[in-house]
């Protein structure tokens, strides 16, 4: 068994692993920049040691600084997170050349996945359908344009050399390639350090649906249902739920050995998620692999009962998998929604500041997976994501019932958050009806009913921020604007309330 893991990370991700570190007896150490070092998660680990960076980002992404860490505190592992280095294979690599265990795939999984291009090669060669594209990357716009016309519009323009929605334009005709290519290539550029792009044919009116998969070093490989990530916007997950409302029992099989063939045609160990584009013929298509733990992964640990995070550090542990596929319970349906620190009545532009009060929800069917607490700093240093907030309940509708009542009673102050939006999505027929695919924001979302306050949310906002300007005449709070007292549209309506 492992004794000591060095979280790369930070947030709640870190959170979430140190806590199942300590249920096993493991001990776990913190990173952290300068700028964070009184940050919540901290307060989780053993032992905690500064990594120096040119800037906060840069540190998590320092490799030697990192494997040199490792090996000063005597951590005989790494967990990397999702982010920063989690499907980078270099820190894999030197993990395995310094003997330390990685938490995650091999090196030479996470490099062949890290292609697109190659990934799409080698799941066509294992039977896997994909969709209609380019196998090798493209740089030259000329090559390109030829290319797209052959495939036919629309088409999918993306990245060769990484995912998360960087790189990758829509585009409907030819009119509008050569800006969209150019665009997409030092979006690639920056993001990857790598400008190649590939052409998919563009699946239309599709469902976004992964399948976590996890395997162990004996050859045991199993699928733990579905995951539906269609809620998206730019490209990028905002609600998650297990199951879909697409798939049967007879489905859902098929798409697990498939997901299952996917792993073992690159020996993949540990946890990893194949995603699909699920098209409205029910047809599915290999979109990509993301070697490492998913954001979502809680929606499927409710459904199934299996602790993720603890699984994976005990395969990395050598142990074998703790379960069959037989053995795995598919009960109740699980919803998660991201909340980021976002302007949403302002094209959701990241918003920064200090946490001046946080009510978190609590009750039967709900969970709280957050890196935040009172007077935490949110920054522009790193990703917007604040907490993940899971309801469970015994149908999708209860859910979703416990969802929206979560949402009204999960109160951030000090800075923006993106809670409005997450409840208007609840109260949209399409959502409550399952209909909705990855174009809902921008075809069937109604940006005005994120208006909606009803007079009982109304009145507690109103006491919350009366008790904040207390707070801050006793103690002198220092408070750049009064819109960061109150994080919704609403904040003038509740100042009228308290006078």
């Amino acid at each position: 068994m492992l004794k000591r893991i060095l979280v790369a990370n930070r947030g709640e991700i870190a959170i979430r692993i140190m806590r199942a570190a300590k249920e096993l007896e493991i001990e776990s150490v913190a990173i952290f920049h300068e700028i964070e070092k009184k940050a919540h998660y901290i307060h989780f680990a053993d032992y905690s040691i500064e990594i120096k960076g040119t800037s906060p980002k840069s540190s998590f992404l320092d490799i030697e600084q990192i494997i040199s860490i490792a090996k000063e505190i005597r951590a005989d592992a790494i967990h990397p997170g999702y982010g920063f280095l989690s499907e980078n294979a270099n820190l894999a690599r030197r993990c395995e050349e310094e003997g330390i265990k990685f938490i995650g795939p091999y090196s030479r999984s996470i490099e062949t996945m890290g292609s697109k291009t190659k990934a799409r090669e080698i799941m066509a060669n294992a039977g896997v359908p994909i969709v209609p594209g380019t196998k090798e990357p493209i740089q030259d716009i000329n090559q390109a344009k030829k290319i797209a016309n052959e495939i036919g519009y629309p088409i999918l323009l993306k990245a060769s050399a990484g995912g998360g929605g960087k790189g990758m334009r829509d585009v409907s005709n030819e009119e509008e390639f050569e800006q969209n290519f150019e665009s997409a290539q030092r979006e690639a550029l920056k993001a990857f350090g790598d400008d190649s792009i590939y052409i998919e044919k563009l699946i239309e009116n599709p469902k976004h649906i992964e399948i976590q998969i996890i395997a162990d070093e004996y050859g045991n490989y199993v699928y733990l249902g579905e995951r539906d990530c269609s809620i998206q916007r730019r490209h990028q997950k905002l609600i998650e739920e297990c199951p879909s409302t697409v798939l049967d029992p007879i489905k859902r099989e098929e798409m697990g050995k498939v997901a299952i063939a996917a792993a073992k045609a690159v020996n993949y160990v540990n946890a990893g998620t194949i995603e699909f584009l699920f098209d409205t013929n029910r047809n599915f298509y290999f979109l990509e692999m993301n070697t490492r733990l998913q954001v979502e992964h809680p929606v499927t640990e409710l459904v199934t009962r299996i602790d993720l995070v603890k699984e994976q550090i005990l395969v990395a542990s050598g142990m074998p998998l703790s379960f069959t596929q037989d053995e795995i319970p598919f009960c109740g349906h699980a919803i998660e929604c991201r909340i980021n620190a976002e302007d949403v009545f302002n094209d959701f532009l990241p918003d920064t500041g200090k946490i001046l009060f946080i009510q978190e929800p609590d009750g039967n069917g709900v969970r709280i997976d957050s890196g935040i607490a009172l007077n935490s700093e949110i920054s522009v240093h790193f990703d917007p994501m604040l907490a993940k907030l899971i309801s469970f309940g015994k149908n999708r509708k209860e859910a979703i019932e416990k969802m929206t009542r979560a949402l009204k009673n999960f109160i951030i102050q000090g800075v923006k958050t993106n809670i409005p939006f997450h409840l208007s999505v609840m109260k949209n027929q399409k959502f409550i009806d399952g209909t909705f695919d990855t174009d809902f924001i921008e075809k069937d979302f109604d940006f005005e009913s994120m208006n909606w306050i009803d007079e009982k949310e109304l009145e507690m906002l109103a006491a919350i921020l009366a008790f904040h300007i207390i707070e801050v005449e006793k103690n002198k709070i220092p408070v750049k604007t009064e819109s960061k007292l109150a994080s919704w549209k609403e904040q003038q309506l509740i100042t009228r309330r308290l006078i």
